[in-house]
């Protein structure tokens, strides 16, 4: 039989155990795949659901923890739209000093949020239809949602020539 484990090692072979008896036996013995079944043998001599002692024994090999949902009101979509119920300004943080133009906003799906208003002017008014998407404005705090420009009924900025596509401009006519 095996020889005697003690510490580390009996603790983790002690977790896995035959069905049919209450002998341990090695994780790369209990967990290897049924190969002879199909007639070939395997690709790989180490199945990814193989653990070894040494892995077990250090903790690796655990499931990793699902990623964060930054922009939670989506719900999935990249796009969501919503009613404006308030236009307000608010300040930056230290060390940063300006007036940052806000919406609330009501969603389709029931959710309210707040979301930064993009660019130089905006036509924005309580009751506008509007469309969001994600991206946090890095120096306020609880803003994780940013309005698409010339979307829906909020205008692009006027008389942009440069980035025109983040913020709904239209090309400018050639004037010779």
């Amino acid at each position: 039989m095996w020889p005697v484990m003690r510490g580390a090692a009996q603790r983790v072979l002690a977790s896995v155990r035959a069905p049919w008896s209450a002998v341990s036996v090695p994780v790369s013995t209990y967990m290897r795949p049924a190969s002879h079944l199909h007639g070939a043998r395997p690709l790989s001599t180490t199945s990814t659901l193989q653990v070894t002692l040494q892995q077990a024994m250090r903790g690796a090999r655990r499931p990793h923890r699902p990623p964060v949902n930054r922009v939670p009101a989506l719900e999935g979509c990249p796009f969501v739209k919503g009613v404006c119920t308030k236009i307000f300004t608010t300040k930056p943080k230290k060390p940063n000093s300006a007036i940052r133009k806000m919406a609330r906003v009501r969603l389709t799906n029931g959710r309210t949020v707040t979301a930064y208003i993009p660019g130089e002017g905006h036509n924005l008014q309580e009751h506008s239809v509007v469309l969001m998407r994600g991206g946090r404005v890095q120096d306020v705090p609880g803003v994780r949602y940013t309005l698409v420009r010339g979307a829906l009924d909020f205008g692009g900025v006027v008389g942009r020539t440069t980035s025109r596509s983040k913020y709904g401009a239209k090309k400018p006519k050639d004037t010779v």
